[in-house]
């Protein structure tokens, strides 16, 4: 470590004109790292789409599994999640993928959004009611999904019914990135007209998806976030084949046209993708988790007219005198 002295004369300035203050970066870097990071990330869309395979390449790790042929032809939706962790260069993530399987497979798919907007409610409740407890543990374990990755199938055509009230419903409580899966199934004209066509109805049946206009915090943002908006919903290809172009290995897809290198901007938005959800916007997705849909969530919790304190395990004090009832035993907390 340098002395103060070499410090000071480094920077130009006198021994008393150094406070140090910049340190404080490098022991939050370090805090940071120890502590790790956790990320939770939902796939929606129905059977045949590529979810897994597609989350799995955008993390290069074995994070989620195909769905067996039981559960495809599940006549409700059910949710399963699993848990890894991903190191790289020092820096741990928890990463927690919710997968939805029987989502849109049914002939009639009424109502079955209900089973994810119940998960994702849930996940707030447990949340809020750890906040709550006297004695809250130092770091609050962190199951609320940051990201919903819903996947439109290359139709071509326009949004489905079941995607308007998909969207509608669940981006009022979650941050919701639409991506075109399989998108190497149409040509470059085809992909560029049904985006545009999504824009159109996304617009016209007011889904909001991440990212969001009012949620730009300076103009450096909402040009980046700009560009991001012009490019929603993201035709993506995934797989986990390895394929050798010009001497080099790359992710793709083999066809006998050729390989689709999923990083390949020119092929798919893949990376664009991938930049988003891990990149650029990572710390911002949960921000907007935390600070907006978490916050909304827990201000209508504790301002209902119904609310009772009771249930969720605490003490209670009426507010005209002050005092505060005490809980017979720390079980109550």
């Amino acid at each position: 470590q340098r002395t103060c002295l070499q410090m000071s004369l480094i920077r130009g300035t006198d021994l008393f004109g150094y406070v140090g203050i910049e340190a404080i970066l490098d022991q939050m870097k370090r805090k940071t790292m120890k502590a790790g990071f956790e990320f939770n990330i939902m796939v929606v869309g129905q059977s045949g789409l590529g979810k897994s395979t597609l989350v799995n390449t955008l993390f290069k790790s074995k994070v989620s599994r195909r769905s067996n042929y039981e559960e495809k032809i599940s006549k409700t939706v059910k949710l399963h999640s699993v848990s890894h962790v991903i190191e790289e260069k020092g820096v741990k993530m928890k990463l927690t993928v919710i997968d939805t399987p029987g989502f849109g497979d049914q002939i009639n798919n009424e109502n079955c959004w209900e089973p994810i907007v119940k998960y994702i409610n849930e996940q707030y409740e447990k949340y809020l009611r750890e906040e709550l407890c006297v004695n809250r543990k130092r770091r609050i374990p962190d199951s609320r999904v940051h990201c919903c990755i819903y996947f439109l199938p290359a139709t071509g055509h326009r949004l489905r019914p079941i995607d308007v009230e998909f969207m509608k419903r669940l981006g009022k409580i979650v941050s919701i990135v639409p991506v075109i899966a399989k998108a190497d199934t149409l040509t470059i004209e085809e992909r560029q007209e049904f985006k545009e066509r999504i824009r159109h109805d996304l617009v016209a049946n007011g889904i909001h998806v991440y990212p969001q206009k009012e949620y730009d915090e300076d103009p450096e943002d909402h040009i980046l976030n700009n560009r991001i908006r012009e490019n929603i919903p993201f035709a993506v290809v995934g797989t986990d084949k390895e394929h050798q172009v010009n001497g080099n290995k790359v992710l793709g897809r083999k066809t006998k046209w050729g390989i689709i290198e999923v990083e390949n901007v020119e092929h798919c938005e893949f990376a664009c993708l991938r930049d988003l959800l891990i990149r650029s916007h990572l710390q911002d997705l949960k921000d907007v988790t935390h600070n907006i849909h978490y916050e909304t969530y827990r201000v209508r919790r504790l301002t209902e007219s119904n609310m009772d304190f009771g249930e969720l395990g605490l003490p209670t004090w009426p507010l005209e005198n002050g005092t505060r009832d005490k809980c017979e035993s720390e079980s109550h907390l």
